[in-house]
């Protein structure tokens, strides 16, 4: 059942009914596609704002985090996918259009508002997709967290890009790293030296997700944490 007073955690114009509905929908959409494991899982925060940061390597990214995250999760989207059908429904599930490179000032106060209500906004700091290994962040989410007070999720996934030969059902692996709290103050250069922690965690758990999937040893600190492996 959605908690009472959830609706303010998601954009104006939204359908809650219909956020809901295409979430339950995203959590088994690509399990004909993919193997998905889904590496602590109990590091996802139960409520409180989060600003949940993932690096990013192809379309199916933001679709597969938004399926397995159980609470309702506002994506910042690439203004340019906002065209026609598809626009209409992504402002009625409740995500939000960014214009990378330019200002994003109407966007990013309604993340502030979903933040402050508690909610959880997505982000993906490399802004677009590449090799997804966090080469490149933008200062957003670092701003989002300190303006609102949102612990930040750093998010790791793998095997979503397209292998150099057909497979069927390749294994897509999501590791879920720490939470991690954003000290607020410090001007622009608090800024950039928050930007610069948050993009060294992800790629720390980048880094980390690849020696799972290449079967090298990684330690679990936390105890229980293997208990939070396993799909959507």
């Amino acid at each position: 059942m959605t908690p009472a007073g959830a609706a303010t955690r998601l954009p104006d114009g939204t359908w809650p009914w219909f956020h809901d509905l295409s979430r339950w929908v995203g959590s088994w959409l690509f399990r004909p596609f993919f193997r998905i494991d889904v590496h602590r899982r109990i590091r996802i925060p139960a409520d409180g704002a989060v600003v949940l940061v993932a690096n990013h390597s192809a379309a199916v990214d933001g679709p597969l985090i938004y399926g397995i995250v159980d609470r309702r999760c506002v994506f910042l989207v690439k203004e340019e996918a906002y065209r026609g059908i598809v626009g209409y429904l992504l402002r009625r599930v409740g995500q939000l259009p960014v214009r990378r490179g330019g200002p994003a000032r109407t966007p990013m106060l309604a993340a502030v508002r979903a933040l402050r209500a508690g909610g959880v906004v997505a982000v993906f700091p490399e802004g677009s997709r590449g090799e997804g290994n966090v080469a490149i962040a933008h200062h957003g989410a670092a701003w989002l967290a300190r303006t609102s007070g949102a612990t930040v999720l750093p998010v790791a996934v793998r095997g979503t890009q397209r292998p150099g030969r057909r497979r069927l059902r390749p294994t897509v692996d999501i590791l879920i790293g720490r939470p991690l709290p954003i000290a607020s103050g410090g001007g622009k250069a608090g800024l950039a030296t928050a930007t610069r922690l948050i993009r060294a965690e992800l790629g720390s758990l980048v880094s980390e997700l690849d020696a799972i999937r290449a079967g090298r040893p990684v330690d679990f600190d936390d105890a229980g944490e293997n208990a939070g492996t396993g799909g959507p």
